[in-house]
């Protein structure tokens, strides 16, 4: 067991870099990890051993190296050297550079770093306005080669010395077209242009505000300074040495105060028209909470506006020495939560779709299903699909695309099906090392909400100014908690997916290439079936638009189904073959026939004490922690109540949304709350004992042993299993004949633990094959001649019950001791690593203490045991789903 590859975004980024000369781009985070990304699958990881954050990444001009600097102020230098066929990310030196004995650390805090071209020294630049030079690779500081600010500040007149020293380096950069020449900007405004021969300032340049950045004009003729108050200056360098003065300064968006310009670019083009790009300088006042960075090239100018805050960003333009323009390509903007490439040669500068980098989270993650080996034909069908939604991405190649991917194609077409909590479904290609965005499904146009998906956040008038434009995909707030996907089930084989929310709502939907209009229908389930002094207390449905409705090509509603009360769905299951669909909530489970769109009945599990239930939030641990979280719950409503009747102080909806955000929060806090106690047999007054938390459809023997029927099997908080016979009309009579279900068994497990998952194993103790599957020829049909056999998994056991007497043969009992307790089990199906026509299936299980244990089939034998996450890690156990072919 090991870890194969890590999807997504970095977990706080905190600098950037990029290499012309590789090509490849360099994102370091606050943990001290350093990742490489160049063609799609080209990926490099490598972890400084302190676990500090990266404060700059600069590659060594023309070299496979990169230097670091972290915020303990030590420097690294990364080697790529070439392994086994492969390049590798290694670490060579580190260095921490020292001041005299006696002097402040401030002295050699290191602000700027310059690698030279000469790729032999670096110029680091401090706090105390001092350049240090070091030699490459082996950091040693050449003592005769510091440029101190005093030797700088030697030809600048008295008066301007005098009111302060220069203060600290921030920035370094080597003029473009002369190597001896490096342009040295200190944070006062004072800048100077050292000659490195003769170690002497040829010219200097009289700032007046605080200074943030430089950058060169590619012929050296010019350089822009970008400064504090949200202004920059073009300077000329001309070959007299009178006194520079500034060719042109700007306050791009005053004349009110702005904020800091923090990051500049001066892009020259064929056809004489710059193109300038810069972070921040929005007005104060209204503006300045927004992370932008603008582009203005002539006429045009857009500021580009970001939902998380901006780490840094790069230009990507020509770097042949011998051409005469920059022609910027495209801008690669690194976000706190995304990555946004902006293509700058397209008009209107579209966003170009990344191929790795996926903001996962873009909205909060609510669930996860992960369906193995697709079918071509579906695949295609999703990818088209996808194709279709991404018209207002740009056409670019991708532009970083260094290196050569060498793995070689995945032996399958894997998705990932990621629910959030804006009531989006999006579907990942994970078959490889980039899991890569394929399609998005929306289930927000069902519903009315006060979220029109027409207001288009992009459309910007003639005259907006400043001319923001929202760009990226992070998004976290949701307009209502109640859309958020909870369960997810897709039929490989005939494209039925279903979608379950947290308002109760189940939906299910075929795949249609085309666009089209039609009218969803609904159903309504009462699982509390008019039972006596039974009042839910949390949110409301969600209402529904009527009439016809829109939908694009893709995934396609066609049928609704609302559980009353509106609670959370908390189990799901689809079978394609026989057109049912089965739902549970914590007060129950119910069976709809999705082909003649009617109800086949459905059954309330809530205990008499199962008051809690109807509250809406849901709670599970009982005594101290549920009593305080009530009083909690009173002192805050009464709060609302008291706010209310002041009148003002956040509207009904604020409230409504409040609550609805705390059922979500108290939902994870009961899916993640780790239980504390050794196993026990629980009290059937245990709150929840009604929370469905499995649903399974077998064909198997529940009446007799002499004839198999379809069966719903569905499992509680309480330990409680229910079996369901069900008739299901043949084919030609399966419109006009109803689906009729009566309750066959029901076993109460004596320890009460939640059933976690139930399974049929046929006669040669192999699970029963998924709907559709042997249609497809793609399992062997089960065995129907022996006895088959019912495995109940529990919280606290696993038992296997003969059918269809269900009378107990085996159980494994977990630990009392260790308080070990099962979060998911699935079947899996491991081949052999020796011989290709030999393979088993066997449980793989993962409990709260993040043990990944896998067990035999038929007979409960522990294999092994891994420890793989760590136990505080709640909320990854949570959420960890196992795919069929054991991975995790």
């Amino acid at each position: 067991l090991h870890q194969t590859v890590e999807h997504g975004f970095p977990h706080q980024p905190s600098a950037l870099g990029y290499s012309p000369f590789l090509r490849l781009m360099a994102i370091g985070t606050r943990s001290g990890a350093i990742k490489l990304y160049g063609a799609p699958g080209v990926e490099f990881m490598g972890l400084h051993e302190e676990n500090n954050t990266v404060m700059q990444i600069h590659f060594i001009p023309d070299q496979c190296q990169l230097v670091t600097l972290l915020d303990d102020n030590s420097l690294h230098l990364w080697t790529l050297k070439q392994h086994g066929g492969a390049s590798e990310l290694r670490e060579e030196h580190r260095f921490t550079l020292k001041g005299p004995p006696g002097s402040p650390p401030s002295a050699t805090q290191i602000t700027a770093v310059l690698p030279h071209s000469s790729r032999e020294v670096l110029y680091l630049g401090t706090e105390s306005g001092n350049i240090f030079v070091v030699e490459l690779p082996t950091f040693t500081v050449l003592e005769d080669r510091t440029i101190t600010s005093e030797a700088v500040l030697q030809r600048v007149s008295e008066d301007y010395c005098n009111r302060r020293s220069c203060e600290l380096v921030e920035a370094i950069r080597e003029h473009p077209k002369n190597p001896d020449q490096i342009l040295i900007g200190y944070s006062r405004g004072f800048i100077a242009l050292w000659d490195l021969q003769n170690s002497k300032v040829t010219h200097h340049f009289l700032g007046s505000q605080q200074l943030e950045n430089l950058y060169w004009q590619r012929d050296g003729s010019k350089f822009i300074s970008c400064h504090y108050d949200g202004s920059y200056t073009q300077w000329p360098v001309s070959s007299d040495n009178r006194q520079p003065e500034p060719l042109e300064n700007l306050v791009p968006y005053g004349p009110f105060p702005c904020k800091a310009i923090s990051k500049i670019y001066w892009q020259t083009t064929k056809n004489g028209v710059p193109y300038i790009i810069f972070q921040g300088g929005m007005p104060r006042a209204s503006y300045g909470d927004r992370h932008s960075i603008s582009v203005v090239h002539g006429s045009q100018q857009t500021a580009f506006d970001f939902t998380s805050r901006v780490i840094d960003f790069f230009i990507i333009f020509s770097s042949e020495p011998t051409a005469e323009f920059d022609d910027p390509s495209a801008m690669v903007v690194l976000a706190e939560e995304e990555l946004v490439v902006i293509d700058l040669k397209t008009a209107g500068w579209p966003a170009v779709h990344p191929p790795y980098l996926a903001s996962l989270h873009c909205s909060a993650i609510t669930c996860s299903h992960h369906v193995s080996n697709i079918p071509l034909k579906l695949w295609e069908r999703i990818i088209s699909a996808g194709s279709k939604q991404n018209i207002h991405y740009s056409n670019m190649a991708w532009p970083i695309d260094g290196g050569t991917n060498i793995a070689p194609d995945p032996p399958q077409r894997d998705l990932l099906l990621t629910g959030h909590e804006d009531g989006t479904v999006r579907f990942w290609d994970a078959s490889g090392v980039c899991l890569h965005l394929l399609y998005k499904l929306s289930t927000v146009r069902v519903f009315l909400t006060d979220a029109d998906p027409n207001d288009n956040m992009n459309t910007l008038g003639e005259d907006e100014w400043p001319p923001l434009r929202k760009v990226g995909t992070f998004d976290p707030y949701s307009d209502d908690p109640r859309l958020g996907i909870q369960k997810i089930y897709l039929c490989k084989y005939s494209g039925y997916l279903a979608v379950a929310g947290t308002a109760g709502q189940v939906l299910v939907m075929e795949l249609n290439d085309e666009d089209a209009e039609h009218v969803v229908d609904h159903a309504e389930a009462d699982l509390l079936q008019d039972q006596e002094g039974y009042r839910w207390k949390g949110h409301e449905k969600l209402k529904t638009r009527d009439g016809p409705v829109r939908f694009e090509a893709g995934f396609q509603p066609f049928v609704l189904v609302q559980c009353q009360p509106p609670a959370v769905v908390t189990s799901l299951a689809l079978h394609s073959e026989w057109k049912l669909v089965a739902f549970g909530t914590s007060h129950g489970f119910g069976l709809f026939d999705h082909q003649q769109k009617r109800l086949v009945f459905v059954k309330c599990t809530l205990h008499p004490s199962d008051q809690l239930a109807l509250e809406g939030p849901l709670s599970r641990v009982k005594s101290l922690k549920k009593s305080l979280r009530q009083s909690f719950r009173r002192i805050r409503r009464s709060r609302v109540s008291s706010r209310k009747r002041r009148g003002g102080g956040g509207n009904a909806s604020e409230v409504q949304e409040a609550n609805a955000k705390f059922d979500q929060d108290a939902l994870q806090e009961m899916e993640l709350a780790p239980v504390q106690r050794k196993i026990e047999a629980r009290s059937a007054e245990d709150s929840f004992t009604g929370f469905v938390r499995t649903l399974y459809f077998a064909d198997t023997f529940l009446r007799d042993s002499s004839r198999h029927c379809p069966s719903l099997w569905a499992g509680t908080n309480g330990g409680t299993v229910y079996a369901f016979c069900l008739r299901v009309p043949p084919a030609e009579r399966r419109m006009d004949e109803p689906v009729r279900a009566e309750q066959a068994k029901e076993i109460q497990l004596m320890h009460r633990a939640p059933v976690v998952g139930i399974l049929v194993l046929d006669g040669r103790s192999t699970p029963l094959p998924e709907p559709l599957e042997v249609a497809h020829d793609l399992s062997k049909s089960p065995d129907m001649q022996g006895s088959h056999q019912l495995l109940v998994v529990s919280e606290e056991q696993f038992k296997v019950f003969t059918l269809p007497k269900v009378s107990s043969k085996l159980k494994l009992k977990l630990t009392a001791l260790e308080g070990c307790r099962v979060r998911k089990v699935t079947v899996a199906n491991f081949g052999s690593c020796k011989t290709d026509d030999y393979s088993e299936n066997d449980l793989a299980v993962l409990t709260n203490l993040g043990d990944i244990q896998i067990i035999s089939l038929p007979f409960l034998k522990l294999q092994i045991r891994y420890p793989c996450i760590r136990k505080e890690d709640v909320s990854g156990i949570a959420s960890c789903v196992f795919t069929k072919y054991g991975q995790g």
